[in-house]
């Protein structure tokens, strides 16, 4: 547990807040940034949740989704202090950062090993299994009654950041807020079919089709999926693509390092890494001005997708 004495005092002195994550947000940056949304209205503060890309369709059925807004469609922010949740690094807020006002406070609050402090408040904690699980600890240091739809968002930000509890990451301290959220009584295996469970037709017959091309490489060493923008675009939006290929790639034995390129554009392609062994993808990715964790990182290579995937499996080969 962290000391967020400096962030609750940081809350108490302000009354309007701006909440964000980083952008494409997955489920622990979308729980953690609600979750901390509702504590603060709770309080009586306003708040206003930002990110530059919309809720995932997938995570809608989570409380609070509504109060998510676009960034593109906001021209001017008035508030007086802003929070950033499960965000490695300033450029990861994406449209967010533009609408920031110099000299505001600016409260960083993650657990990626990468994270530069960029905040002029931090708590980084690179030992907590999510974001979700260190707003957990601040609302025990606030002494903050939980609710159910409290309990609702900080399991599910800590069931998927640690892999359903399988991940390195689980900790005594990870099982033991999952035993007090747990006690709102709600389904644990109900959570589990929303977040993982549910695959629709179409879905399935392009997700067969991407692992078909799925390529091993490195002696079997590297497993590489490489997705064209069209290929991309074919899913549908309550499709989680990315967790679904880990999920499966991850099963494999043998694999060190799955790697997930995706086309944003022509020559901007997202790399996204996960580690099966010892190898710290986290250092990889920060050769390309990227972050994450020692088992799970992202970055983006600026070159078509067929060099990108050479340029990434070669930097992997050299670490190997």
């Amino acid at each position: 547990m962290g000391n967020f004495s400096a962030v609750l005092k940081l809350i108490g002195r302000h009354q309007k807040f701006l909440v964000t994550t980083h952008h494409n947000p997955d489920a622990d940056a979308v729980a953690s940034a609600l979750s901390m949304s509702l504590f603060l209205k709770g309080l009586g503060k306003k708040v206003t949740v930002l990110n530059e890309d919309d809720c995932p369709q997938w995570l809608k059925f989570l409380p609070g989704t509504s109060m998510f807004k676009k960034a593109s469609t906001v021209k001017k922010m008035d508030y007086e202090a802003a929070i950033v949740l499960d965000c490695a690094d300033f450029r990861r807020m994406g449209g967010v950062k533009d609408l920031l006002i110099e000299g505001k406070p600016l409260v960083n609050i993650d657990h990626h090993v990468t994270n530069d402090h960029f905040g002029t408040v931090n708590v980084v904690q690179s030992k907590a299994s999510s974001t979700c699980e260190m707003v957990f600890d601040l609302l025990k240091e606030a002494k903050y009654p939980l609710n159910r739809n409290l309990a609702l968002l900080l399991y599910s930000g800590i069931m998927t950041d640690t892999g359903s509890f399988r991940f390195e990451n689980t900790s005594v301290h990870s099982h033991a807020v999952a035993e007090e959220l747990m006690t709102f009584k709600f389904s644990a295996a109900e959570m589990y079919d929303r977040l993982y469970v549910g695959i629709p037709v179409s879905d399935m017959k392009l997700f067969t089709e991407v692992i078909h091309h799925a390529q091993l490489l490195d002696g079997s060493r590297i497993y590489c999926v490489s997705m064209s923008k069209k290929v991309v675009n074919g899913f549908s939006k309550a499709f989680d693509l990315n967790e679904k290929l880990f999920s499966f790639l991850r099963s494999v034995d043998g694999i060190e390092v799955v790697v997930i390129l995706t086309e944003l554009r022509p020559k901007e392609i997202k790399v996204n890494l996960r580690s099966q062994k010892s190898f710290d993808v986290s250092v990889l990715a920060q050769q390309f001005d990227g972050g994450g964790h020692k088992k799970a990182a992202g970055c983006k290579i600026y070159e078509p997708l067929a060099q990108a995937q050479k340029t990434i499996c070669l930097a992997i080969h050299k670490k190997l």
